[in-house]
């Protein structure tokens, strides 16, 4: 054990060969890592031992098969002579003062730049003479000042990424959120139409049932009749079938009396079947699936447009019928997703256009502050934007009972429409607006579009205005200008 007392510049030579046996692990030949020491003494390195166990299936000393006793745990006493002896250097930050030239066992306190290491004093002398040396902290420093904005960078991806993160961690309830409102909105529509087929049944039944009834008392009523007729040719006929049985003077007698009873109870027409005595079955069933869906064609609504709620902002809140949107009192607490803009109150129809000409209406009443039109699909929903061609938004702006256009040209209107048409020629390139009173044009926007276009709405609040949403309509009955 003398020998572990020996200076660390004695390990280095080639005269210490009891040293390389004694820091040699019997089962790999090679100098120890991370040394372990059995309780009979005999040290391994850690990975070593623990592939021969596994492979031996029991846990003796390779050397002398003595079953361990004990816990094993690192020899830092050995570990600290073949780190030594095989020249590592530990990565434990506190001995990083002491790194040493694994060829001249010097401390390192200089750096050479051109070949991009770390140096000794001797190494330094005549080995880089003409090289760039400098102290080594100083290139540490160096490198420090070179590393901080890549740490900054980093910092700010993590960020961005536990934003993100953070964001899908939201996702989560607010599916379940939607799903439940969904379903319950769902559930609800259902409901009226089966509200109304079981009306709808219930009526044509009992229309069935009224039919049935009345011929039903109509077939009696005849069937009555008949019966009091058939009572009277019967008493008839008796009495006829009396007088034959008669002779002599007594028919005689008899015979005038009976033929003109006879002939009164034969005048008259034979009597015959009602006509549409049987229910009308066809009238009840034919084409009764598509009679009764006609018949909830009229008692249901249908929208051009309909707005998407994962593109409304938070300050807003929409119907549950999807048609109209109000600036809210609450914030909403929804996902901050990609499809939603966050910078204003502004929200999407939920169907785009890519060709054709499509048109729709809008209700805004008496509103101070609302933005109707139409936007392209990568139009900015996160950051500063203004309403205007150039940024994707093609728009009828009224705030203060002011008109404007996206560039901020002011529009006279003869009077305050209470509603505004929205008109979109996609392949012709024009926008237009007008007043659907009396089809007043207010505006129009000539462009040429190659994205997506989508109904576009943004609202502001409504203060002590009657009202307090925009509502989208369905087209009213003008004559297309």
């Amino acid at each position: 054990m003398r020998s572990l007392r020996l200076k660390r510049n004695d390990l280095r030579t080639e005269e210490n060969p009891l040293f390389k046996h004694y820091l040699t692990c019997i089962i790999c030949t090679e100098i120890f890592t991370d040394p372990v020491s059995l309780s009979c003494h005999h040290s391994f390195c850690s990975s070593c031992l623990q592939d021969f166990w596994a492979q031996a299936e029991n846990k003796n000393c390779p050397i002398c098969k003595r079953k361990s006793s004990k816990d094993i745990g690192v020899n830092f006493s050995i570990k600290d002579l073949a780190d030594s002896f095989a020249g590592r250097q530990r990565s434990d930050p506190s001995d990083e003062a002491m790194a040493v030239c694994t060829e001249h066992l010097k401390d390192i306190k200089w750096f050479c730049k051109d070949e991009q290491r770390a140096v000794c004093p001797v190494c330094e002398f005549p080995h880089h003479k003409g090289h760039t040396v400098v102290p080594l902290e100083e290139q540490v420093q160096e490198l420090k000042q070179q590393l901080r904005p890549d740490l900054t960078a980093l910092q700010a991806r993590r960020s961005r990424h536990q934003e993100l993160e953070e964001t899908y961690e939201a996702m989560v309830p607010h599916l379940k959120v939607q799903r439940v409102k969904t379903e319950s909105r769902i559930r609800a529509e259902f409901e009226q139409l089966h509200r109304f087929l079981r009306e709808e049944e219930e009526a044509r039944v009992k229309t069935l049932g009224e039919e049935e009834e009345q011929k039903r008392k109509r077939i009696l009523l005849e069937r009555k009749t008949l019966q009091e007729q058939i009572q009277s040719l019967s008493e008839g006929l008796s009495a006829v079938e009396a007088d034959l049985q008669k002779d002599g003077l007594s028919f005689l007698s008899a015979s005038t009396r009976s033929r003109t009873s006879a002939r009164a109870l034969l005048s008259g027409s034979d009597p015959q079947l009602l006509p549409g005595a049987l229910l009308d079955e066809a009238k009840h069933l034919g084409n009764l699936a598509h009679r009764v869906w006609e018949e909830m064609g009229q008692r249901t609504t249908f929208s051009h447009v309909t707005l998407d709620p994962n593109t409304a902002a938070r300050s807003l809140s929409l119907s549950d019928d999807l048609t109209s949107v109000r600036c809210s009192d609450v914030t909403q607490k929804v996902p901050n997703n990609p499809e939603r803009f966050t910078r204003y109150s502004d929200v999407l129809g939920s169907e785009g256009f890519s060709s054709g000409e499509h048109c729709w209406e809008v209700e805004v009443g008496d509103l101070p502050h609302w933005v109707i039109g139409v936007a392209k699909e990568s139009v900015e929903r996160k950051g500063e934007c203004t309403a205007t061609p150039a940024n994707g938004n093609w728009c009828l702006v009224h705030r203060s009972g002011k008109y404007t256009q996206g560039t901020g040209k002011t529009l006279t209107l003869k009077r305050t429409p209470e509603r505004i048409r929205v008109q979109l020629d996609y392949d012709g390139g024009e926008v237009s607006f007008y007043d659907p009173e009396d089809m007043t044009l207010i505006y129009t926007y000539q462009d040429t579009f190659t994205d997506n276009i989508f109904p576009w709405f943004g609202v502001g609040a409504a203060g002590e205005a009657r009202t307090k949403a925009v509502r989208v309509c369905g087209v009213s009955s003008r004559t297309k200008p």
